[in-house]
């Protein structure tokens, strides 16, 4: 930590599996000292100097982390399965407690996956009030009708939902093959949209959100940070 933040965010940063909602909580329950003095308010600011504990627990500054993963076919995006191996085995034993995924994939889905520390980021990338496009490559199990097509551009019902999705863009690239993007996240959404219209998802690789476009040469199961440019990006956009 090299400025100020507020406590909420700090604790959110730090303690492994902290919402901001959470340290919010902790805080006005009286749980966390600031050097030495409890403090009841989550606005309150602390710095690089400040002594933070939790339950007397000192909370010690990790630092933030951007990343970026090429998520291989049969990982999970949560930190334990009984089935399936996780995407936090992909990242050093010494960072994992600390980060949190940014946009979970299914177990049968490939691609990018963002990891981070930064709680307010997160929610700015997967948030669908702030509209960061998931960009998908789609393989079909039979193949898409231009009518059909055109439903999922203009939106879709869903099982379940009450809304209809929202307008998506659609690309063709052959008739059981195409590129999907959505600024929403239901859950198993894109799946459930080709679903909605007789179809069946049989291949789906995650390629972008937002501005962060998975890198070709990034191999599966391996990652890399952010650069200063993307995340600039993620703001701007």
């Amino acid at each position: 930590m090299t400025k100020s933040i507020r406590l909420d965010r700090f604790l959110a940063n730090n303690v492994p599996d902290f919402s901001r909602a959470l340290a919010q909580r902790a805080i006005r329950k009286g749980w966390v000292d600031v050097n030495g003095q409890p403090c009841r308010d989550p606005k309150q600011h602390v710095g690089p100097d400040d002594e933070v504990h939790l339950d007397d627990a000192p909370v010690a500054a990790v630092g933030q982390r951007y990343l970026m993963l090429n998520k291989p076919l049969g990982y999970v995006c949560t930190r334990r399965d009984r089935h399936h191996p996780s995407v936090y085995d992909l990242v050093p034993e010494a960072w994992r407690e600390h980060l949190h995924i940014a946009g979970r994939l299914d177990v049968d889905t490939t691609g990018l996956v963002l990891l981070t520390t930064d709680g307010d980021w997160s929610h700015r990338i997967t948030s669908p009030n702030h509209e960061k496009a998931k960009r998908y490559r789609v393989t079909l199990a039979e193949p898409l009708s231009e009518a059909d097509a055109e439903t999922l551009r203009n939106g879709v019902n869903l099982n379940n939902e009450n809304a209809p999705t929202r307008p998506a863009e659609l690309t063709q690239i052959d008739p059981t093959h195409c590129e999907l993007a959505i600024r929403e996240g239901k859950y198993h959404q894109v799946k459930r949209m080709f679903a909605a219209v007789g179809n069946k998802v049989v291949e789906l690789h995650r390629h972008a959100i937002g501005p962060l476009h998975l890198n070709e040469e990034l191999a599966e199961g391996t990652f890399r940070a952010l650069s200063d440019e993307e995340l600039a990006l993620t703001v701007s956009q």
